[in-house]
């Protein structure tokens, strides 16, 4: 069940990313950077999709830890991107929120899974 949340909001996230790059872009210094946002950002998703076609528990949580990585450091540049003007207060409250809600429910899956296989 959380998967399939995880993979609805990821993606949604992913849009809404693509979308916040797209418009921060225009006329901002350090935009070049936004890249290295929207490759974090809709990472989160590829990985959690692939996760959902893993050969086995540990590929499976593998990759749900990849894309735990990736939403932190796309934590980070929303950050950076906040302090340096890139985007603003609004944007980055939304992306944020966003991000942290996957960020819990991928900490709650990896744990689940992992507490499964102590048990098999």
């Amino acid at each position: 069940m959380a998967e399939n949340q995880l993979v609805v909001l990821s993606r949604a996230f992913a849009v809404s990313i693509i979308k916040l790059c797209d418009s921060a872009k225009e006329n901002k210094p350090g935009g070049g950077l936004l890249n290295q946002l929207l490759r974090a950002g809709t990472s989160i998703g590829a990985n959690i999709h692939e996760a959902n076609y893993a050969s086995s528990r540990a590929d499976f949580v593998n990759k749900l830890r990849i894309a735990l990585k990736e939403c932190y450091e796309t934590e980070y540049w929303l950050d950076v991107f906040l302090e340096s003007g890139i985007i603003s207060r609004e944007e980055h409250k939304e992306a944020y929120s966003k991000c942290s809600k996957i960020r819990v429910l991928l900490i709650a899956s990896i744990n689940t899974a992992n507490e499964n296989s102590l048990k098999q």
